[in-house]
C-alpha cells in the first residue's frame, strides 16, 4: 500500500463521520449515552481526533501534540461546528503528515512501541484505519438508535 492509497482511506471516512455528525437532526443527541451505551458520538469523534493527532501526527508529521486521552471522554456538548473543524484539522494533518514521508518509510519500524513487538509505519497506519472505521460504524449505529 502506498501512501496516496492511505491518505484516500482517511480522507474517506474522515469525510464520512463529517457526513455523521451533520445528520444528527438535534444537536445535543450528538452528546446523548442511553442504556449500555458507554460512549456518545461526540466523545467518539474527540477520540478519533486525539488519536490520529497522537499516532500521525506526533509521530511521522513532528506535530508536537500534546493528547488528553481522558478530556476525549469526559468533555461534553462540544458544538457540532467544532467538532467538524477538529476532524477538518486532522484531515489536513493526516494529509500533510504522510505526503511528508516516502512510501519506502512506509517499510520503516514505527517509531514508538504500540503493539506487543515493533511493527511498521504501513502496519500502524492500517490499523489506525480499522480504528477509525471501526468508531465511524458506532457512530452511525448511535446516530441511529438514538437520534430518531
Amino acid at each position: 500500500m502506498n501512501k496516496n492509497e492511505l491518505i484516500t482511506f482517511f480522507e474517506s471516512d474522515l469525510n464520512n463521520l463529517i457526513t455523521e455528525i451533520e445528520l444528527y437532526k438535534n444537536e445535543e443527541n450528538i452528546w446523548r449515552i442511553e442504556k449500555s451505551i458507554s460512549n456518545s458520538a461526540g466523545n467518539l469523534t474527540l477520540h478519533l481526533i486525539g488519536n490520529l493527532h497522537t499516532f500521525i501526527g506526533k509521530e511521522i508529521g513532528k506535530t508536537n501534540y500534546i493528547r488528553n486521552r481522558e478530556l476525549e471522554f469526559t468533555q461534553k456538548k462540544v458544538p457540532r461546528i467544532e467538532l467538524i473543524n477538529g476532524i477538518n484539522t486532522t484531515l489536513e494533518m493526516v494529509k500533510k503528515s504522510l505526503l511528508s514521508i516516502t512510501n519506502e518509510e512506509l517499510k520503516n519500524d514505527y517509531p514508538i512501541l504500540k503493539f506487543s513487538k515493533v511493527e511498521t509505519n504501513e502496519y500502524l497506519l492500517v490499523h489506525l484505519i480499522k480504528h477509525l472505521t471501526y468508531h465511524l460504524g458506532q457512530i452511525n449505529y448511535h446516530r441511529r438508535l438514538i437520534d430518531e
